[in-house]
């Protein structure tokens, strides 16, 4: 609905421009808003405000010369009206808003999906979580926005290749087989000293016990240097099937699981960092090797190879990006913790260094999870040590509630998620709130089969003096928003929007089932009310689908 009034926008501005009644044809697009007031219309745009300087024409007239130019042959608007310093105020004919209501039974899934060709490549990076112990909630929040953002971003358009980077060199991985051989020694009676900046959760004696039981005391008489990159592979190679595992049970899968590891056997890093000598952006100094990155606005200039020989992370995620650039992405999404925001500009500075775009990566930051029970923080976990999983959120409250919950706060934003509220079974719980709907209209559908009413054949458009609720008005015009929704979501990498949609559709639906009643005495009432609420159960489960929540018929 939005970009039919944009378009109509638009040709009214060309159309006043040709007749002389605006002087300039720059025009940017109109941007189109839903007002907070339901008396302020059902759209409204600011473009008569945002184009008054260079017209030099006050917005009260501009708007007044627009709205004159609306052809409107759809007769999509039953008017158009000029508001405060020189809003456009549109309201739509009710007969519009129940063409919605076929459209969606029309569609169906495909509703609000975009019809256009793939219009761009598009990566998302997401989780990526070291091999070096299990997720936690932190990484579920990553999985959860990942995984729907690339849902969205296929819905609307885009072709999308999800990949996850497995860190699989370098000293966290040294530091991973350390912890595994000392722990595998005191199995055998050996007298450990266990060093504070080893890892210490209790999955590191279980690693070690499958290491002994596999390899005997193979690796006691071994020198240590040779022990620990073998126990480091072992480790890793488990605790990522663990990782794999996890994700799965949280619905999350990858098109692409790359190793770091890679880039070195392949080459590719001292290739990146040939380039870098190419393009004369390194130097060395104190014995190192230093990329210019404060020459593309970083606030110094980083190592990439240390006074040792010793290559950083930092030389290999410049590889990696440039891998992934070499792989023709229009668009890199990468998503990281909000610890990473010192990151994001080195790596786009060493972007536009290899000659790219620096807009090419995008980096969506997300916030930390406080992890609640009853209101107070949680026991650590056993397994991990530090920290809670998310296998053991998984198993707690479930998956649909746990992705849900994840997603309901912008990523920028710190979310508290509190165990005890995610497993309630009431309207307290905003994943009940929402799938509840989805089975009570379930329920009203088999009631009807019941009565004799048939609901397999409801592709009849119901008049508009049949369906005369407010209620029932506010239904459909939220179910109108969805397509607009999605697009913004893509646009602004924003999934928490599909939740808060998915609420809002929620809570105008609960007012209405409270307030009147579907099945009725009236035949065609009824008839055109079960038409209303079936799409309202299509746009319910349309949404969760996308973020990766089921849709019960029955709860």
């Amino acid at each position: 609905m939005k970009e039919k009034i944009a378009f109509e926008i638009e040709q009214a501005l060309q159309r006043a421009f040709k007749k002389g009644e605006l002087p300039s044809s720059d025009f940017p697009y109109p941007e189109i808003e839903v007002p907070k007031i339901a008396s302020h219309g059902d759209f409204s745009t600011n473009i008569a405000m945002v184009i008054a300087s260079s017209q030099r024409i006050s917005p009260q007239n501009i708007a007044r010369i627009i709205i004159e130019n609306i052809k409107d042959s759809d007769g999509l608007f039953s008017r158009v009206e000029v508001a405060g310093p020189g809003f456009i105020n549109f309201f739509i004919n009710d007969s519009w808003w129940f063409s919605v209501l076929r459209e969606i039974h029309e569609q169906g899934p495909a509703f609000g999906i975009s019809k256009q060709k793939k219009r761009k490549k598009v990566q998302v990076e997401f989780v990526s979580a070291n091999p070096t112990g299990p997720l936690h909630v932190g990484h579920g929040r990553c999985a959860a926005l990942g995984d729907s953002l690339a849902a969205i971003l296929d819905a609307t358009g885009y072709e999308v290749q999800k990949e996850y980077y497995i860190n699989d060199s370098g000293r966290q991985i040294h530091t991973l087989g350390l912890s595994v051989l000392l722990r595998y020694k005191e199995l055998f009676g050996k007298k450990i000293d266990f060093p504070d900046d080893c890892y210490q959760g209790d999955y590191i004696i279980v690693l070690a016990k499958k290491l002994a039981q596999r390899e005997k005391r193979r690796y006691l008489e071994m020198p240590e240097e040779d022990a620990i990159p073998l126990c480091a592979k072992f480790a890793a190679r488990e605790i990522l099937s663990g990782i794999r595992e996890d994700l799965e049970l949280f619905g999350v899968s990858f098109d692409q699981w790359f190793h770091e590891q890679g880039l070195f056997d392949s080459g590719a890093v001292d290739e990146t960092i040939s380039e870098l000598r190419r393009r004369k952006l390194v130097y060395e100094h104190d014995g190192a090797l230093w990329f210019r990155s404060t020459a593309f606005g970083d606030e110094k200039d980083r190592v990439i190879v240390r006074s040792n020989g010793e290559t950083t992370y930092f030389a290999s995620d410049i590889a990696y990006h440039r891998h992934k650039l070499k792989r023709n992405f229009d668009q890199i999404i990468n998503i990281w913790g909000a610890d990473h925001h010192g990151y994001v500009s080195r790596i786009q500075a060493s972007i536009e260094a290899l000659g790219y775009p620096r807009d090419r990566v995008r980096v969506v930051l997300v916030q930390l999870v406080n992890l609640l029970r009853n209101g107070r923080p949680a026991a650590m976990s056993t397994r991990a040590g530090e920290f809670i999983t998310l296998r053991e959120i998984i198993d707690e409250v479930g998956k649909d509630a746990a992705r849900f919950l994840l997603l309901m706060h912008h990523s920028d934003s710190p979310l508290d998620f509190d165990l005890e509220a995610a497993k309630q079974q009431n309207n307290n719980n905003p994943v009940y709130y929402v799938q509840y709907v989805h089975a009570r209209i379930s329920s009203i559908m088999r009631k009807a089969k019941e009565q004799g009413i048939s609901t397999e054949d409801l592709v009849e458009t119901p008049h508009d003096d049949v369906l005369t609720q407010p209620e029932e008005m506010q239904l459909i015009k939220c179910m109108a928003r969805y397509p607009d929704m999605l697009a913004q979501s893509a646009l602004l990498m924003e999934p928490h929007r599909v939740p808060f949609y998915l609420m809002e559709l929620a809570s105008l639906f609960h007012a209405y089932y409270n307030k009147h009643r579907v099945l009725t005495g009236d035949a065609e009432l009824s008839r055109a009310r079960l038409y209303l609420v079936s799409a309202v159960r299509k746009i319910i489960r349309n949404g969760l689908q996308l973020i990766g929540v089921s849709a019960p018929e029955v709860m």
